[in-house]
This record gives C-alpha cells, structure tokens and sequence, in this order.
C-alpha cells in the first residue's frame, strides 16, 4: 500500500511440501519487497514468537465472531443505503480514517464485485458508517466495519446480516475498541478465533474508536 505501509497474509505452505524450506523462502521474498515500509500482519497464536523474532511488535488481538446476530433498528434521522452511491471519492476519504494508506483501487474492487453488499450509514448528509459483507466457506464475513457509534454499527450489522437471513455472519473485530466487543456480545455473537495485529514500526495512527471491525485478517 503505497511507499511507507505493507501488509503480509496467506502465509502458508501444502502440507505435503512442508519441511522443505518453501515457506521461509516465500516470506524472505514478502519482507524483502516490503523493505523500508511499516509491514503488518494478524498473526495465529502459534507463529506469534516467530514473528516477533522478524522484527514484529502486537498492537491489539483481532477476534472473530461468529453467529446469526440479533436484528436491531436504526437510530433516528439516519439512513442506511447502498454504498456504492455514494461519491466515490467521499467514500475513499472516509475509508482513509480506518486505514493506514490510501486504497482506492482496492476499495473499488472490494465494494464493486458482484457477490457484494455494502451499506453506507448517512445522516444529514454527512458519512456516518460504512461497512462490506462477501461470502465465505461456512460464515458469510462482514468487514470493513466502520461507524461513528455502536448503534450506527449495529444497524450496519443487522443490515448487512439481512441479506443473509438466518446464515451465521463473522467478523474480525480489535480488541482495544471495547464498545465493538460489547456490541458482539450484545447481539449474540460468539468469539471463535484470534490472531495478534502486529507491526515492524509504529502502530499506524487510525480512527480506532470508529473501527469496528477490520476489513480482512489477510489484507489489513
């Protein structure tokens, strides 16, 4: 992602060319192309020890939580709508709060591929929340998952989660942002996984109190 930040996933190997050496070599080649930038990753509790010996420091734990939320409504004088009318470039800037680097190319892609629904949560025509659903083997994951507040989250949830009535729904969620956690909670979800955000630099300055839920364990 530009010239200062990278982001490394899919750090795997077949199990049946494991031992031979592929993996180190494929994640010498990644740092190598990555040098001179802040590199993060969301690392399995496993392999955290060995990232640290790579340089890597944690941020915060992403939880994933998983299961068919509760349905809630929407708080007054907002509107939830599709985000894909919503000025692009508006949308990019607010999308630069949550994330490290600018993305437009990704986001467009992220947001505009037909097995897509994403919802935008506006009030008095001012971005308020915005957030993505895509299938996925077993739970349907919903992320980027950003809002000005937990009730903007969970109608965006609840929104998102509709479009898939009755399935189980996941999403990654950090930590450090309480009111997130809660939310989960609140709407019946259960954690059912973790990874440790990590960082070679700095951790990035973000809106963390509005991030709600990353976008991807595999790509920031």
């Amino acid at each position: 992602y530009g010239a200062d930040f990278g982001f490394i996933g899919f750090y795997i190997t077949r199990p049946a060319v494991r031992g031979k050496g592929y993996g180190i070599q494929v994640w010498r080649a990644a740092m190598a192309r990555l040098a001179g930038r802040n590199v993060g990753l969301d690392g399995v509790i496993d392999q955290q020890e060995n990232y640290r010996k790579s340089g890597f420091r944690t941020a915060w734990n992403n939880i994933r939580y998983e299961g068919v939320p509760r349905a809630t409504g929407i708080p007054d004088g907002m509107t939830l709508t599709d985000a894909r009318r919503i000025p692009f470039d508006q949308l990019a800037a607010y999308d630069r709060r949550f994330f490290p680097a600018e993305r437009d190319a990704f986001l467009a892609s992220w947001i505009g591929l037909p097995d897509r629904t994403s919802l935008a949560a506006v009030r008095d025509g001012e971005l308020r929340g915005f957030a993505a659903i895509r299938p996925c083997s077993g739970a349907s994951r919903i992320g980027p998952l950003y809002a000005a507040s937990p009730e903007i989250a969970a109608a965006l949830l609840s929104g998102l989660a509709a479009t898939v009535p009755g399935a189980p729904v996941a999403i990654d969620i950090p930590d450090i942002n309480a009111p997130s956690v809660r939310l989960a909670e609140e709407l019946g979800l259960t954690p059912s996984f973790e990874a440790a955000r990590m960082y070679t630099g700095p951790v990035p300055e973000m809106d963390l109190p509005g991030l709600y839920a990353v976008t991807s364990l595999e790509l920031g």
